[in-house]
């Protein structure tokens, strides 16, 4: 009997044993990761890179901005230009930046807060463009209003709204294009059929913002 309870009574110090070097580890693993955690006071920073667009790009509805005033981080902000064309910021209120270039939004920022703050270093940078749109209508799969985000053909536009309906007149589709508001809308015929049997490479104009794509029915 006392060499069974001798044993016993090992067996369950080595237990204690092992769940004290088992506490022990898992004592040391959360002391590591509570030192690499994130300090909540100092949030990550997102990395914010300009898109290569021409500086003579005007800003529209919907773009996104990020405004950067140096050494004053409760200014500077991103914002989304509101349909009215304005944008909202600390001091200043609401200030128009549709129709601007990035570089003269950046010289009516400066003017403004020079009232409020000595020596203004702001930067503008356009993050998201979202106001060059175009349409694609009429008999296709998937009409609908399309943001142009890069270099697009007639051909590509069609593809994107789905490729053309069986009735489509193939030979009769126009591209409406309006230089400005003071301008008459000029209208450019598109064969489709010829554009696709030169892979794109003939009669396929690419597309400007706020073109619009029309498909006629051959029913009419």
């Amino acid at each position: 009997m006392l060499l069974v309870k001798a044993v016993g009574q090992s067996c369950w110090s080595k237990r204690l044993n092992m769940y004290q070097v088992w506490f022990l580890v898992l004592m040391v693993i959360w002391l590591l990761t509570a030192g690499c955690s994130l300090d909540p006071s100092n949030p990550p920073v997102a990395d914010v890179t300009p898109l290569p667009y021409a500086s003579t790009y005007r800003i529209g509805p919907e773009d996104k901005l990020t405004i950067s005033v140096w050494k004053n981080d409760d200014i500077s902000r991103t914002v989304v230009v509101r349909p009215d064309g304005m944008i909202s910021l600390p001091l200043l209120n609401d200030v128009k930046a549709a129709g601007l270039t990035p570089e003269e939004l950046r010289g009516q920022l400066t003017d403004k807060l020079q009232a409020y703050i000595n020596n203004v270093e702001l930067s503008v940078i356009i993050n998201e463009i979202h106001s060059l749109k175009y349409s694609v209508l009429g008999e296709v799969s998937k009409p609908a209003r399309y943001e142009l985000t890069s270099r697009l053909t007639v051909l590509e536009a069609i593809a994107a709204a789905g490729g053309l309906k069986p009735f489509a007149a193939r030979k009769r589709i126009v591209i409406l294009r309006q230089a400005s508001a003071d301008d008459a809308i000029e209208r450019i015929p598109f064969n489709y059929d010829q554009a696709a049997a030169s892979n794109g490479t003939e009669g396929n104009p690419e597309l400007q913002p706020g073109d619009i794509v029309m498909v006629p029915s051959s029913a009419f």
